[in-house]
């Protein structure tokens, strides 16, 4: 079973059409690569299955739930327990230690017990490598660690998956690299990764398909062996050609 499907999806802002009849099949356990030009679609693509935002035509199937264009609110929470979002401005709360934000949501979405919270985010900020940051307040942390600490958020939720929208398109290279690889590690553990990113070398490395967004359309899908490589469509290897340069 897919984790996630969309069907003929179309977004429209005005006249604009953002996605445009986009049909795309990502099954469970798998990390896609979504790359492509700027203003080509992807974040909105992102948001669209997470269901914070609304599409006009065709629906998405994320898991056992349906999101169509006009879905419950039910709904759409089921779907962002499943699937957490993690932002490329990290959305930390600023006046809670990185403990304290990893703890929120399970106490407050999940209702645990306070202890089992603590307990489990402690085991999270261990997992993504910032055990001893613990009690630091976010503007304590440098942009990287800020980003793990968003994931380890995230991964209190217990979902079966990641939305990542550009989450080190900020940071300097070597913090890149912190977070690229703990979203690498997180592949062993059998979550469906669904990363938006400008980062060649990550997808060519962890991703299992890489999917080319421009002007709303999946232009390209396949291998990163396949797309990076061995292209067959111009304006995928145009935009190759102007990022790897």
């Amino acid at each position: 079973m897919n984790a996630v499907t969309l069907h003929h999806v179309t977004k429209r802002y005005g006249a604009r059409t953002i996605l445009d009849d986009v049909s795309l099949a990502i099954p469970a356990g798998q990390t896609v690569a979504l790359i492509g030009p700027s203003g080509g679609g992807k974040s909105t693509l992102l948001r669209c299955i997470n269901g914070l935002t609304t599409f006009d035509a065709g629906g998405i199937h994320v898991g056992q739930h349906l999101l169509m264009p006009r879905t419950s609110r039910e709904t759409a929470s089921a779907v962002r327990r499943m699937f957490g979002m993690i932002f490329q401005d990290f959305q930390l709360f600023p006046h809670l230690t990185a403990l304290e934000n990893v703890m929120e949501a399970p106490l407050q979405v999940l209702k645990q017990p306070r202890a089992a919270a603590r307990e489990e985010a402690q085991r999270l900020l261990a997992r993504v490598g910032l055990a001893e940051r613990a009690d630091h307040y976010p503007r304590q942390l440098s942009g990287g660690q800020k980003q793990r600490v968003a994931i380890a958020r995230a991964l209190a939720m217990k979902p079966q998956g990641l939305l990542c929208d550009e989450i080190t398109s900020a940071l300097d290279p070597e913090l890149k690299c912190e977070v690229l690889d703990t979203l690498q590690e997180l592949r062993s553990d059998g979550l469906t990764l669904i990363v938006v990113t400008h980062e060649m070398g990550f997808a060519r490395r962890a991703a299992d398909q890489v999917a080319v967004l421009a002007d709303g359309r999946v232009i390209e899908y396949g291998s990163p062996d396949k797309v990076l490589e061995n292209p067959q469509v111009e304006r995928t290897q145009k935009f190759l050609r102007q990022v790897l340069a």
